[in-house]
């Protein structure tokens, strides 16, 4: 029916004149304009998901002070009769509909010009007191940027480019900045690094720190809202999407892992100076004790983290900063700050139940330890001292500029960093107690080495020549000050109706843990997201998703499971006797019921291994030797492998 009402304005829009889509608005008159900037991609080409929301946006009908110029694009297909994939095309919504304003040859999305050139376009023809610019599309965080374009390998606007794009258009003034608000329904871009960014064109931001289900932003909802009183202001604004954003999450289920917030830039440069002396603080720790560098490692992996950040589902390396600054307050007195200036710059905010560690603004911290990562953030990110703190955990050295850094904070000499890469720890022996349980004993120094531990579990079929690889869990007790850690493994594994496949830990919480169980969904490779809540001691599917694209590309869609949907389950195989890969192998199939649940059930018999997997903060790995153990009717007989 949407795309009926689409075709139908837009035939009805045929009869308009010309004069009347280019008429300007008095830029004094109370007028509102919401500049839309519409990269459909794969989005639009697979799911319709912008038709969706044009669709929903006609829903509204707007008074004579409020315009919505949008400019399409960067999809390979459009769902709908009116959009040309081989055109980028300028339109106008406004009292009288929707008007084709103008088309010209396809032209890159994820390039500055043309940003900039429509940027130009609309505020050249449709000037207004009030001026919101939003983005649609995919998001990637601070490095990778937003708007990938389909029809250009996935380019994408960078910030530097956004910054470009906007300057041409409203000199950057962060006393006054040109904009009402700027907003991202996209993925990933609640970031400070994006804040500060837009801080010296616009007086708010609108973006969600987590990856956005494809339903995204309601446009019936917010628009309406506007419509009704074309008075309010961007914070008004604002907080009506924010708030019909998670009522239409809520109407369709997707409302789990949602974020959404409003940060007020004009508030901002406390922020800015407390997530400066955080990183300052914490590069005078690690010059002290290269040790900090695990602390601070084991800080992140417990807090609330967006985009995946797992070696299946890849790594956005966005965390949230209040949580950081959290968990870390114990050993950085500074963070308290950061967390007292995000209370007073993020002004709104909506979150679900499973990301309920929001603070509205993410920060940048690498789980991975890529360089080209790091180099990405190094040449995007805002502020000096984490650009360096990073710089010298992943390489041991400065950064460009390094020596001078030093200087300012009176560090006269940097000391060696101990990595995992240093230790001999791969193969290190397991002992077993009288319980069965096996234990691994690194000593004390494991606190100033390690980031993480956690344990990988294999189903060891000697008879067909195969190791099956189930996936990861931390399911253990550690001692961090004498380093040593107990297995706390009951014989059970993560299943789907019962049917065990892989997974791993993708988030460890105090009140839930979160995975990623890589599946086949109707034969395409998805993950279906899973949380445990230890209080109710239940686990929830969430929906399923992909993982991210080689650009940095988030995908934006949360799909639900159907009833009649058919998953695969996936294990990883690999030879018992030989050295290759263990690679995905497509193990049984379900078919989606209405009490289709995930949750935990026992082994089949058979013989199993386990081994203890630890890495360190720049993304070094080492494993122990195994155990393995045979489980027969529910019964478990556990020994110390022997080479």
């Amino acid at each position: 029916m949407k795309r009926k009402l689409l075709s139908l304005f837009l035939a009805l829009a045929a009869i308009l004149s010309l004069a009347a889509c280019h008429a300007k608005p008095d830029s004094d008159d109370g007028s509102w304009a919401v500049y839309w900037y519409l990269c459909g991609s794969d989005l639009e080409t697979n799911g319709g998901f912008a038709s969706t929301d044009l669709s929903e946006m006609m829903e509204v009908q707007l008074p004579e002070n409020v315009n919505v110029v949008i400019q399409t694009g960067g999809a390979a297909a459009w769902q709908n009769e009116n959009m040309d994939p081989t055109k980028l095309q300028r339109w106008l919504y406004n009292s009288e509909g929707l008007q084709l304003l103008e088309e010209q040859e396809t032209a890159n999305m994820g390039d500055a010009g043309t940003l900039s050139d429509f940027l130009s376009f609309a505020n050249s023809n449709y000037p207004a007191d009030k001026i919101a610019v939003t983005f649609w599309n995919h998001g990637g965080g601070s490095v990778s940027g937003a708007a990938f374009d389909e029809l250009h390998n996935l380019d994408s606007l960078d910030l530097a480019e956004m910054y470009q794009a906007f300057d041409a258009v409203w000199p950057a003034n962060k006393e006054n900045p040109a904009l009402e608000l700027v907003g991202f329904d996209t993925c990933l871009m609640a970031t400070v690094d994006v804040a500060a960014l837009f801080r010296n064109f616009s007086k708010y931001l609108v973006a969600s720190e987590e990856v956005e289900p494809g339903n995204g932003w309601l446009y019936s909802g917010w628009l309406g809202e506007l419509a009704k009183n074309p008075a309010m202001g961007g914070e008004e604004l604002g907080i009506a999407i924010c708030n019909t954003y998670y009522q239409g999450c809520e109407a369709v289920g997707t409302q789990d892992q949602t974020t959404l917030s409003l940060t007020d830039l004009t508030k901002l440069t406390p922020l800015l100076e407390a997530y400066e002396s955080f990183g300052q603080e914490a590069f005078a720790a690690a010059a002290k004790d290269p040790g900090f560098f695990a602390q601070l490692g084991r800080a992140a992996s417990q807090s609330e983290n967006y985009g995946g950040n797992t070696k299946e589902q890849g790594y956005t390396n966005m965390v949230d900063m209040g949580h950081l600054a959290r968990q870390t307050a114990w050993m950085l007195p500074s963070a308290q700050r950061v967390c007292d200036a995000l209370d007073v710059c993020v002004i709104y905010k909506v979150s679900g139940i499973y990301r309920a560690e929001s603070t509205g603004l993410s920060c940048y911290y690498s789980y991975n330890g890529d360089l080209d990562d790091l180099n990405g953030y190094i040449n995007m990110g805002t502020g000096i001292a984490f650009k360096h703190l990073y710089a010298y955990g992943l390489t041991g050295k400065m950064a460009e500029g390094g020596d001078a850094y030093l200087a300012s904070l009176n560090i006269q000499q940097l000391p060696v960093i101990t990595t995992l890469a240093d230790m001999n720890w791969d193969g290190a022996p397991l002992d077993l107690n009288d319980e069965g349980s096996s234990i691994l004993t690194l000593g004390p120094e494991a606190k100033d080495i390690l980031a993480g531990i956690g344990f990988s579990l294999y189903y060891v079929d000697e008879t067909n020549d195969r190791m099956l690889l189930l996936g990861t869990d931390n399911d253990l007790t550690a001692d961090w000050e004498n380093g040593v850690f107990y297995d706390n493994f009951r014989g059970v594994w993560g299943a789907i109706d019962g049917h065990l496949g892989y997974m791993e830990l993708s988030f460890e919480g105090e009140d839930y843990n979160l995975y990623s169980v890589p599946i086949l969904l109707n034969g395409e490779a998805y993950n279906l997201q899973v949380a445990y809540n230890f209080t109710a001691e239940k686990w929830s599917i969430l929906g399923a998703s992909q993982e991210l694209d080689e650009s940095g590309m988030a995908s934006k869609e949360l799909r639900l499971l159907k009833e009649g949907d058919v998953i695969t389950t996936i294990w990883k195989l690999a030879s018992y006797s030989g050295d290759d890969d263990f690679a995905m192998h497509a193990a049984e199939d379900v078919t989606v019921t209405a009490d289709t649940a995930f949750g935990e059930a026992p082994l089949f018999d058979g013989k199993y291994s386990m081994i203890f997997e630890m890495w360190d903060a720049a993304g070094n790995y080492a494993y122990s030797d195994a155990v393995t153990f045979d489980c027969s009717g529910g019964e478990i007989i556990t020994t110390v492998y022997e080479d």
